[in-house]
């Protein structure tokens, strides 16, 4: 059992000063801003004093691709899925779903395989995996190697929905390019819980709203690989603006998309809106990396300050391949650059991704009866200790 105390909690909907929070058995017991009577403390309870550092839940990132040296597409085995949740839940990630870019089925197969057997042993860690591709437009296929972007083969479907359908949580396409049987088949054989997300996609307005309203609540990294806004064409992203309930995804680096457009989409979206880390590697980044056709290597923000963006990685082509930050890289920079407040950058971070898998009952706040995953933050946003489940996590 542990006491945290003398906290400043933000338990995902309002801040407490003076609060305590009280853990038994990997669940929060109990949340008081009362004053803890010492007397009333078991014995063989842990007593942690925060001294007035914030008390936050653990981050929930929808979508990245490595730890800090192995990429899921690379190693898709159970080992490689543990090594990318240590990594980033050091940092405060405590739950996040292990992504795959376009690849072979046999691949995307394994990587299911080596998450489920994940999942079995921590649920609310890696509750499953995010399928990102292969069905792309081609035109809008970003880094993801030409050699895998493609609509699905006779029978792929079929073979991919057989076995561990069940981990599949996030799934993103591009509808445009599917045909409608292919989209209906995609419908009736997926798992109640996988989530359609539209992205890397060429889609119309028209085309983007149709999809919305035929059952693709998300849209992946919002700006990015996307029909950006246009006055007579507005696009994806103006269809994910004008929707009423589709959310989305966006990389909040300094990199895939100014940070002024963070700020412009959380106004316009509100918890619509949910931050992603599209991590290749962190902690600290690999200089460079080669899988077949996909080649990329690190690049540092020039700036050097202690405001600039965490570098980026970019492939032969000189196109941007994804990130080097975790969550808290994105709250801290959302805070600092982008303007936004730390309640609403922490809900992107925790409480909103939380609902969109369907954990918001049980992660993304800190209220009783919620899973134990704590971060707590100094006043510069630094990461000072984690807890997973109740436990420390190294």
């Amino acid at each position: 059992m542990n006491y945290f105390v003398n906290a400043t909690v933000f338990t995902g909907v309002e801040w407490l000063t003076g609060a305590s929070v009280r853990v038994d058995n990997s669940r929060i017991q109990e949340v008081s801003t009362a004053n803890i009577v010492l007397s009333d403390v078991p014995d063989n309870a842990s007593i942690i004093d925060l001294n007035g550092d914030y008390l936050v839940p653990g981050m929930v990132d929808l979508q990245l691709y490595g730890g800090s040296e192995i990429f899921l597409n690379e190693q898709p085995t159970p080992e490689a899925v543990r090594h990318i949740y240590n990594s980033h839940a050091r940092n405060g990630t405590t739950t996040l779903l292990p992504t795959i870019h376009s690849t072979s089925l046999d691949i995307m197969q394994q990587a299911m395989a080596a998450v489920q057997v994940v999942r079995n042993e921590n649920p609310f860690g890696v509750p499953g995996i995010h399928l990102e591709g292969p069905y792309f437009n081609p035109i809008k296929r970003g880094a993801h190697s030409p050699a895998f972007v493609r609509t699905p083969a006779e029978g792929e479907l079929e073979a991919l929905f057989s076995t561990n359908a069940d981990v599949i949580r996030i799934l993103t396409l591009a509808p445009e390019v599917l045909t409608p049987e292919q989209r209906q088949t995609i419908q009736a054989r997926k798992h109640a819980n996988t989530l359609l997300s539209l992205g890397h996609s060429n889609a119309t307005y028209r085309q983007a709203m149709d999809a919305f309203e035929s059952g693709i609540p998300l849209a992946t990294h919002l700006y990015n690989a996307m029909r950006g806004f246009e006055s007579r064409e507005p696009g994806v992203v103006g269809a994910v603006f004008d929707h009423p309930n589709v959310r989305a995804s966006i990389i909040a680096d300094g990199y895939h998309c100014d940070l002024a457009t963070t700020r412009i989409a959380r106004r316009l979206l509100g918890d619509r809106l949910f931050l992603i880390s599209d991590a290749l590697f962190a902690n600290p980044p690999r200089p460079s990396f080669t899988l077949g056709q996909f080649v990329v290597h690190f690049e540092p923000d020039i700036n050097g300050s202690s405001q600039s963006r965490p570098g980026r990685y970019v492939n032969d082509e000189g196109k941007l391949a994804g990130s080097a930050i975790t969550l808290i890289d994105c709250v801290r920079l959302c805070v600092e650059r982008a303007g936004l407040s730390l309640t609403d950058a922490l809900r992107m971070a925790s409480t909103v991704p939380a609902e969109i898998i369907n954990l918001g009952h049980v992660l993304g706040k800190i209220q009783s009866g919620y899973v134990a995953n704590l971060v707590r933050l100094d006043q510069r946003l630094a990461v000072k200790a984690v807890w997973s489940s109740g436990e420390t996590r190294a």
